[in-house]
C-alpha cells in the first residue's frame, strides 16, 4: 500500500480569509462533527491495545505516551489526569513529548527528528517489557516516536500507536496500531484540528477504560480521586452520602478521617 498522508491534503475549504465568523465557525464545526464516527470505525482497534494495556498494568506495569508537538501534549494532559481523576500513582501513566517539559509550552527546534532521544526518555524511567509504549503521531511518520517503538519491539515491550493517516510507517512499527483517518483539515495540515480532537477522544477512551477495568470507579463515580480542592471534596461527602445512609456532616467527617472515597465508604460498612 502506498502511504498518502491525508492529513496533508488540501483542505475541502477554500478562501478562508473571505468567509465571516459565522461561516469559518460553522464550516469548522461540521468538519469536527466527522471525527467521532472516523473514531468508531477504530474502537476494534483500540479495544486490542486496550486489553493489553490493562494486563501489563494489572501486574504492576506503566503505561507510556509518547510524541512530538500537540500530540505529545495530548499525551501529557491525559496522563497527568490519570492520579487526579482516579488516585493512581503519578508514575503509572507516563506522558513523554519531543524536546522535554520545555516543548510543552514552546516548540523545541528539531526534536522530533531525533531517532535515538525517544529510547533515551524511556530508559530514563527504567522502561521494561512489564510496560507498554503508545506512540503518538497524527502523521503517522515522527522519527522521535517511530524509533522509540522500533527499539521497545526489540526489548520484548507492548507497542500501541495513535495516527490519523492509514498504513503510516508508525502504524506498521506498532505491534497494536490504532489508525483514525480524518481526512484533510480545515486550515491545510493543521493537524492540532481535527486529528488533535481524534487524538484526544481516543486517549480519553484508553485512559478511562483501563482506570475502570482496573477498579478505580464503583457504579459511575471517582471513588479514588483525590481530594485536591473544595469542589471535591464537595463531591466526595456527596458520593459517600449516596452509598451509605448518614448526614452530611457525618460523611465529612468520614471523608476527612479517610482522605478516600472508597475507604471512608469501606471503613463505615465494616463498623456496621
Amino acid at each position: 500500500m502506498n502511504f498518502e498522508k491525508t492529513t496533508e491534503k488540501d483542505s475541502n475549504y477554500d478562501q478562508l480569509e473571505n468567509m465571516s465568523v459565522r461561516e469559518l465557525l460553522s464550516n469548522i464545526n461540521n468538519e469536527d462533527k466527522t471525527v467521532p464516527n472516523a473514531v468508531e470505525k477504530a474502537i476494534p482497534q483500540i479495544e486490542a491495545l486496550v486489553q493489553q494495556i490493562v494486563l501489563k498494568l494489572k501486574t504492576g506495569g506503566r503505561l507510556f505516551y509518547m510524541g512530538a508537538g500537540t500530540s505529545g501534549r495530548l499525551g501529557v494532559v491525559d496522563a497527568s489526569e490519570c492520579p487526579p481523576t482516579f488516585g493512581v500513582p503519578f508514575d503509572k501513566v507516563v506522558g513523554l513529548i519531543a524536546g522535554g517539559d520545555t516543548a510543552i509550552r514552546k516548540a523545541v527546534e528539531n526534536a522530533e527528528d531525533n531517532t535515538e532521544q525517544g529510547w533515551k526518555d524511556l530508559q530514563d524511567y527504567n522502561i521494561s517489557n512489564e510496560d507498554v509504549v503508545v506512540g503518538i503521531a497524527a502523521s503517522g511518520t515522527t522519527p522521535y516516536v517511530i524509533a522509540a517503538l522500533e527499539k521497545c519491539n526489540t526489548e520484548n515491550i507492548v507497542t500501541g500507536c495513535i495516527t490519523c493517516n492509514e498504513g503510516s510507517p508508525l502504524a506498521k512499527a506498532a505491534q497494536f496500531p490504532i489508525e483514525v483517518v480524518v481526512g484533510p483539515e480545515f486550515v491545510t495540515g493543521s493537524s492540532r484540528m481535527k486529528a488533535g480532537t481524534a487524538q484526544k477522544l481516543v486517549l480519553n477512551m484508553i485512559s478511562t477504560t483501563t482506570m475502570i477495568q482496573l477498579g478505580h470507579v464503583k457504579g459511575n463515580k471517582m471513588v479514588d480521586m483525590q481530594l485536591s480542592n473544595d469542589k471535591l471534596v464537595a463531591r466526595g461527602i456527596r458520593m459517600i452520602m449516596e452509598q451509605i445512609p448518614v448526614s452530611e456532616s457525618t460523611a465529612a467527617e468520614l471523608l476527612n478521617k479517610h482522605k478516600n472515597v472508597r475507604n471512608a465508604i469501606d471503613a463505615y460498612r465494616t463498623q456496621q
